[in-house]
């Protein structure tokens, strides 16, 4: 495997407490560095920490007196401790909805959450993951910020490059929903679209990132993706603060790479292991669309290993065929007793309109998975309606527009008080 790397990326590096990078299968540590791969046996690398010397009540302190945004979690992650002084967007303390109404349809009576991710600067999750990642691009060098994208990423990935001064290129599947190409486009930066499906994309740049025509370039998803799957972490730190410091019994969290599950279970632990929560026993869902459900269809067939399919659903976002995460997804949910599941498109574009209809939530596709997937979960009595609950909904509906094209208006009416009775509206 080529990887391609920039001058001074070893020991000197200052990412905060992030010590080096460490197997997930071998556990050999290297170097910090714009590598992701294992020199031993090609298992993917991870951030490891030293936190060692952190006071319980010291660290709370300094994290509830931070800003309101991911970097209040600084401490806890691969940055500089000057981070928040540089030009980023700050993504991050987006509300934690206490879905009362949605409760009730669905028969919730131990509380029910939704982590609304839809208040993001470019309106989903992947501006978290971006913005960290955008912080070891500048301390490993790199001049042009890259990705390969099913949509939300390309748009984070342009403007947070906008943002900071980078040139971005960024590559998306050609027939991406109208809506996300226009928000990946509208930040100035090169827009590439690749004939074929996400992971044709996702090949396409592991081998650029080999060639001298990939020199200065940091795909946040490839070559610094150790440092951008932290991000996620920062959706399990929020979850916990915003429930007063305690776990949730149960989260529902969308799968398309699996990353977003992993670290977000990798925050809870963190948590628990400083201390800062107390260690009780909490339960992960992994949601999929139908359509695209390798790591669904490997949980519920009993298998270790997930096979690629052939994406074939309206949830684009989610629509990878080939997750890199898959293992790591089922050996979560099998370990803290949770479950993954899948729904159809109809089921989504359904919970989709639930969710507006209960909340005043308007989530994308993925969104939908979540609520969808929370809905049978409780109807097959796999998730507990007396727990704590609380549902990831990872972006803006106005993204995906085109999964509920068929809503529009209730009538056509006069403008007059005579037509408006005759449509029956009063």
């Amino acid at each position: 495997m080529a990887v391609h790397t920039v001058a001074s990326t070893t020991d000197s590096v200052n990412l905060g407490p992030a010590a080096a990078l460490s197997c997930r299968e071998c556990g050999h540590r290297v170097p910090l560095g714009p590598v992701f791969a294992c020199e031993e046996c090609f298992g993917p690398l991870e951030v490891a920490y030293d936190f060692s010397g952190y006071d319980t009540e010291e660290l709370r302190k300094r994290i509830e007196a931070g800003p309101a945004n991911i970097w209040r979690y600084a401490p806890l992650l691969p940055v500089p401790a000057d981070v928040a002084d540089k030009p980023n967007l700050n993504p991050g303390w987006t509300k934690l909805v206490k879905a009362d109404n949605l409760a009730r349809e669905l028969g919730v009576t131990g509380g029910l959450y939704v982590k609304d991710d839809s208040g993001n600067p470019t309106h989903s999750f992947k501006d978290r993951v971006v913005a960290q990642a955008l912080e070891a691009a500048r301390v490993f060098g790199f001049t042009t910020l890259s990705c390969s994208s099913t949509g939300n990423l390309a748009g984070a990935v342009g403007a947070a490059a906008a943002r900071a001064g980078f040139r971005s290129c960024v590559f998306i599947p050609h027939d991406l929903e109208q809506g996300k190409v226009v928000m990946a486009a509208i930040y100035g930066g090169e827009l590439v679209g690749i004939e074929g499906n996400y992971d044709d994309v996702n090949r396409f740049c592991s081998e650029l990132i080999g060639d001298p025509a990939g020199e200065g370039w940091g795909f946040v998803n490839v070559n610094l993706r150790p440092y951008y799957a932290e991000g996620s972490k920062t959706l399990a730190y929020e979850i916990a603060e915003q429930l007063g410091w305690r776990l949730p019994d149960q989260i529902v969290v969308p799968i398309a790479s699996g990353s977003q599950l992993t670290k977000i279970d990798k925050g809870l632990q963190e948590l628990i292991k400083l201390g800062l929560v107390e260690d009780t026993p909490y339960k992960i869902f992994g949601a999929q669309a139908e359509g695209c459900s390798p790591v669904s269809t490997a949980y519920k067939a009993g298998h270790d290993v997930v096979r690629p399919q052939k994406p074939n659903t309206i949830a684009k976002s989610l629509a990878i065929g080939n997750p890199a995460d898959g293992p790591y997804v089922l050996d979560i949910a099998r370990r803290t007793g949770g479950a993954v599941e899948d729904v159809t498109d109809e089921q989504i574009v359904d919970a989709i309109k639930l969710l507006a209809r209960t909340e005043g939530i308007f989530a994308e596709t993925a969104g939908g998975v979540t609520v969808g997937v929370t809905r049978k979960l409780i109807e097959n009595g796999v998730l507990d309606p007396a727990k704590t609950t609380v549902v990831l909904n990872t972006g803006d509906g106005l993204k995906t527009l085109d999964a509920v094209a068929d809503t529009g208006l209730t009538a056509t009416i006069r403008p007059t008080l005579e037509s408006f009775r005759e449509a029956g509206l009063v």
